[in-house]
């Protein structure tokens, strides 16, 4: 019986590619598009519960919530 999971993920831009994690399960994954970040991680999660099943598979949180914040920072001369 299959179920749907799911999981909370961040993906963010390092140079020229997108690094895509998933906090929840300690997954990560890359692409050099969203897209292809996304399914890569998408494969990377499947992967991970392929091998370590769903018994132990952390309660997602229904209340999470992620944001940019901006903040005021004094750089020091070099």
């Amino acid at each position: 019986m299959e179920s749907k999971k799911v999981f909370l993920v961040s993906i963010i831009q390092e140079g020229r590619f997108f690094v895509a994690r998933c906090p929840e399960l300690g997954v990560t994954s890359q692409g050099e598009s969203l897209v292809e970040a996304q399914s890569n991680l998408k494969e990377a999660i499947e992967l991970y519960i392929e091998s370590f099943g769903l018994e132990d598979l952390p309660g997602v949180s229904a209340n999470s919530y992620w944001t940019t914040m901006e903040v005021e920072a004094e750089v020091a001369d070099a």
